[in-house]
């Protein structure tokens, strides 16, 4: 159990979206109230057939630091993730994680991403920067992680290392400082716009090392629909973006009170 106290954060609010989690939730909420004992957990469950609802509830019934958010269906992470905002805004938490059910955000590193945030309005735990690292992944994933990241700090000018990681701890403040509601996608890009949206508002971002392991249990919702989405929404914004700096420089440099040409 963690010695160290989160108190002068305020109320911490640890939001786990499930799909078809039910071999997972029991153990990584039970690891989270453990690495974190004052944090409190919402599962997001979007219907799961397999019944990880059900079992969402009987954690709750015994636990009141633990509730459970029943959607209408699988709608996307980033769809989970922005409910789960609103809610944990609305109950007036001060900070808001992100973390996966299947363990491959390991519970007992919070804590890490907890302490950089007493300095910080957003922390990513980042697999990519020095300290950080992968488990069980095939070389083809590490590469595509890699380049993908890569290509985003490149086309979106994010100095940061590991823009598309879910691992992240949030201050109130900043999540109400973004525009949520323009928020395009709901799949795992979702990350990238937040992070992207983070540093254009001029936010405090950090990164702390984290490991990362590969799912053991259960099914990964990666696919390649998904990769394919998050390099066309890169793409677009930063070209979108790109466009807009240069219209706004020729309008300034043809202005009247810049001299004109």
């Amino acid at each position: 159990m963690s010695t160290e106290s989160f108190a002068e954060l305020g109320q911490i609010l640890v939001i786990i979206p499930t799909y078809n989690e039910r071999e997972n939730v029991e153990l990584i909420v039970a690891r989270t109230r453990k690495a974190v004992p004052e944090a409190h957990i919402l599962i997001a469950d979007d219907n799961s057939p397999d019944g990880t609802g059900a079992i969402a509830d009987d954690l709750a019934a015994v636990d009141d630091h633990v509730q459970v958010m029943h959607r209408r269906g699988k709608e996307g992470l980033g769809a989970a993730y922005l409910a789960g905002f609103e809610w944990a805004l609305t109950n007036a938490y001060d900070v808001v994680v992100e973390m996966d059910a299947d363990g491959s955000h390991q519970p007992e590193q919070l804590p890490l991403l907890l302490a950089a945030l007493r300095h910080a309005d957003l922390v990513l735990g980042s697999r990519w920067v020095t300290g950080g690292s992968v488990v069980n992944w095939p070389k083809h994933r590490e590469v595509l992680s890699r380049g993908g990241n890569l290509y985003t700090r490149v086309m979106l000018g994010v100095p940061l290392h590991d823009a598309t990681g879910g691992f992240r701890a949030f201050r109130a403040h900043a999540l109400r400082s973004l525009d949520l509601t323009g928020v395009e996608s709901k799949g795992y890009c979702f990350q990238v716009d937040l992070a992207w949206r983070a540093v254009r508002a001029g936010l405090t971002v950090a990164e702390v090392p984290i490991e990362f392991i590969e799912r053991e249990l259960g099914v990964s919702k990666m696919n390649q629909k998904i990769v394919v989405e998050a390099l066309w929404r890169v793409t677009v914004w930063g070209a979108t973006d790109r466009t807009n700096k240069a219209r706004a420089l020729l309008a300034g440099v043809g202005s009247p009170d810049r001299g004109g040409w």
